[in-house]
């Protein structure tokens, strides 16, 4: 068969696909309709939210290219990124992410192979040898995927410096709302109406988990655990403890407060110290040659005898 025949073959059944789905289209899936309805079930099965897909519509290509390609990209991430899925989830969410897994995945596969092209055309232009180009190639493979992951953990690290800067002041205005009555969980819900911030986002997510079923206290913890700065981890099971045992939670608010502002200070105060220092350092490197050569210009008539 030649390959005019086989182009003719190909053309005819993506005219006759066509034709096919525009007068019989596809059933909508049941899926995506009922997943809206499963959160308290699932909630009250200690299960997490299933809204990874929602809202996705598969397409033939996808369903039949997609997971053989998802298999492989999970296969080749698992071997450039060393932690599991969970530890993965739980970096994006800590860093504010709405992917999943599998999109960063495929995601740090795929920068990954754009480096290694990027990698090996550069090789190939500068040292034209295979072993080299390999090399270069292998390494902007590796440069490319660790870029994925060194991008997550910065902006894990800036979720945390965010949730430390707002917690002294979130803190005092729960406290607040504490002292006027409020019990835990409707604080938080006072401020999450109207806050915005690192700090919202995390006590909207145990507002709505405790909406779907979950135990206030249960709901605080797995804040606790989830958060990236310990002491709004501190906070959530200040919160945890207050809706089970009924403390002083107002009182153990403001001293954290507190906490945080004598720490915030002192954090100051060091960047000021080592300011100083890096201001010290072109002045001592430029100085000191000079007066050194002051020092050093008549060490040999003093030495010799000379004048």
């Amino acid at each position: 068969m030649t390959a005019t025949a086989i182009g003719a073959a190909i053309g005819v059944g993506f005219a006759a696909a066509g034709l096919a789905r525009a007068f019989v289209p596809p059933t909508p899936r049941l899926a995506p309709r009922v997943r809206p309805y499963q959160h308290i079930a699932r909630a009250a099965l200690g299960l997490p939210p299933d809204v990874e897909r929602a809202g996705r519509e598969t397409t033939i290509v996808g369903g039949l290219f997609g997971p053989p390609l998802m298999a492989a990209a999970r296969k080749v991430g698992r071997v450039v990124e060393s932690r599991g899925d969970e530890e993965v989830a739980r970096a994006l969410l800590q860093a504010g992410r709405v992917a999943s897994v599998d999109d960063f995945r495929l995601r740090q596969v795929a920068t990954g192979a754009a480096a290694a092209i990027a990698f090996g055309l550069v090789g190939t232009v500068l040292l034209p040898v295979p072993v080299l180009v390999l090399a270069f190639v292998i390494t902007g493979f590796v440069w490319g995927s660790a870029r994925v992951r060194a991008e997550v953990d910065r902006a894990v690290e800036a979720r945390r410096a965010r949730l430390r800067l707002e917690l002294a002041t979130v803190s005092q205005l729960l406290a607040l709302h504490v002292r006027t009555g409020a019990g835990p969980v409707q604080a938080v819900q006072r401020f999450v109406d109207r806050g915005l911030g690192a700090v919202a986002e995390e006590l909207r997510g145990v507002v709505t988990a405790v909406r779907q079923g979950t135990r206030e206290a249960d709901a605080f913890r797995r804040a606790a655990e989830l958060t990236p700065a310990p002491e709004s981890a501190r906070v959530h099971l200040l919160f945890a403890n207050g809706a089970e045992r009924g403390s002083d939670l107002a009182a153990a608010l403001l001293a954290v407060a507190d906490d945080l502002r004598e720490a915030r200070r002192d954090e100051v105060r060091r960047a000021t110290i080592r300011s100083r220092a890096a201001m010290l350092l072109p002045t001592i490197g430029i100085l000191a040659p000079v007066m050194l050569l002051f020092i050093a210009a008549p060490l040999p008539s003093i030495v010799m005898g000379a004048r």
